[in-house]
C-alpha cells in the first residue's frame, strides 16, 4: 500500500525551485518512519529538475487516524466503517 493512500501525505507545496512535503506516520513509534522519509525523498528528488531542494518533513499535527486512508486502502485492509 502507498503512503499516498494510507493518508500519510499531509500537504505537498511545489513551486519551480522547491517542493515541500509533509508526511505523519500512523505512531509516533513506527519504527519505519526514518525509511518512509528518506525514499519519499529520493523518489521526488529523482524526478524533479536538477538544483531543485526537495524538503520531507515529518509532522505529527493533526495526528493521524485511520479516517484518512483511501476506500482503496480501508478495504484492502479490512477496515470499513
Amino acid at each position: 500500500m502507498n503512503i499516498v493512500d494510507l493518508g500519510l501525505v499531509y500537504a505537498v507545496d511545489a513551486s519551480a525551485d522547491a517542493v515541500l512535503i509533509d508526511l505523519t506516520m500512523t505512531s509516533v513509534a513506527c519504527p519505519m518512519a526514518e525509511m518512509i522519509v528518506d525514499r519519499a525523498h529520493d523518489a521526488v528528488a529523482a524526478i524533479v529538475p536538477v538544483g531543485t531542494t526537495v524538503e520531507v518533513s515529518l509532522v505529527w499535527d493533526p495526528p493521524w487516524t485511520p479516517d484518512k486512508m483511501s476506500g482503496v486502502a480501508r478495504e484492502h485492509f479490512g477496515w470499513t466503517f
